[in-house]
């Protein structure tokens, strides 16, 4: 059994900072990688960033230099840094985990997800 429970969420206006948290418990091999992704209303859910057990990380093209990904491994916890946040960022944000590299960068969606956590940006 895996569970993933996000926090940090909120509403913060255009260029402000949000700090994401998710905290996972169950089996610990299944959270060699873990990721985030988002859904914004009427779109498809996408993968915001993530980052293997080893400290691999991949982000989507729309928020490098602007959001970080880290995990504290002890903790099995993952956290999403969100500096110079835009209208465009507004979306529920999910929590992710699975033991497969191709998670990583997108290529294989995860097979454990949480329950999610708004983000809505004001202009």
């Amino acid at each position: 059994q895996v569970q993933l429970v996000e926090s940090g969420g909120g509403l913060v206006q255009a260029g402000g900072s949000l700090r994401l948290s998710c905290a996972a418990s169950g089996t610990i091999y299944r959270f060699n990688v873990m990721a985030w992704y988002r859904q914004a209303p009427g779109k498809q859910r996408e993968l915001v960033a993530g980052v293997t057990r080893g400290g691999r990380t991949n982000y989507a093209d729309s928020t490098k230099g602007r959001f970080t990904i880290s995990r504290d491994s002890g903790k099995n916890t993952v956290y999403l840094q969100m500096n110079s946040l835009k209208p465009e960022d507004t979306a529920v944000y999910y929590c992710a985990a699975d033991p497969r590299e191709s998670v990583v960068t997108g290529t294989s969606l995860p097979n454990y997800w949480g329950q999610g956590t708004q983000v809505t940006v004001s202009s």
